[in-house]
């Protein structure tokens, strides 16, 4: 079985050293290369076209464009961000550049593991905090009081997601992706404690602040 290959770019040398021994230590990783500023990190991309970039997009010599460059000139290519807490516009507007997961620099090493094993899938992995910022519209990552405890969304949830928020019931749902109507209805309530949202509206703001759906697309429904 191939390695997840992986990438990391940020300025400081200890945070890289600290994800080079999690890489480095875990067998289904293979660490190809590391970069302090943004022309060395295309170089490195170009080179060995890694499964996923892990990037501090805050860290000197690297900024909230140079994501936006990458996910269009590497689509290929899945990049989980790690940072200190950031506010809510830039979180959304990083994901909207093409960020797929994001986590804080305190999340942990099983975390980290798990984050850049979905994310080498494609699947979305947000830490707790970055999540309950998305959701409930706060301007910064709170620091107290939320769980840092990643949540995994897989390709399928996602898809119920933006399916729920363009106003679909689970019955439309169920005939459009071809599954029962009772395993629409698990998906959702998995997704929605996943979330911790509890309606509709809940799932719709998740879409909306995701990206996931266009804005003008949007139907609220009391499903």
């Amino acid at each position: 079985m191939s390695k997840i290959k992986v990438i990391i770019a940020d300025n400081s040398y200890l945070i890289r050293e600290g994800f080079r021994s999690i890489i480095t230590g875990n067998s289904e990783f293979k660490l190809v290369g590391e970069a302090e500023k943004a022309d060395e990190l295309t170089e490195k991309l170009l080179l060995h076209h890694p499964h996923v970039l892990v990037i501090d997009y805050t860290s000197p010599f690297f900024c909230m464009d140079d994501i936006q460059a990458i996910h269009q000139k590497f689509p290929g290519i899945h990049i989980l961000a790690v940072t200190y807490p950031q506010s809510k516009a830039t979180i959304a507007k990083v994901i909207e550049n093409g960020v797929i997961s994001h986590l804080l620099k305190d999340c942990g090493k099983e975390e980290i593991i798990e984050a850049i094993q979905s994310t080498a899938k494609g699947q979305k992995f947000f830490c707790g905090k970055i999540l309950d910022t998305v959701l409930k519209g706060k301007d910064t990552v709170a620091s107290e009081g939320v769980s840092c405890d990643g949540i995994k969304l897989s390709p399928r949830e996602v898809e119920i997601i933006q399916l729920v928020a363009e106003g679909m019931s689970n019955k439309e749902i169920a005939e459009k992706i071809f599954l029962s109507v009772h395993t629409i209805t698990t998906h959702r309530k998995n997704i929605m404690s996943k979330l911790g949202v509890n309606n509709t509206a809940g799932l719709v703001m998740f879409a909306i602040r995701q990206n996931l759906i266009e804005t003008n697309k949007f139907l609220f429904t009391s499903n």
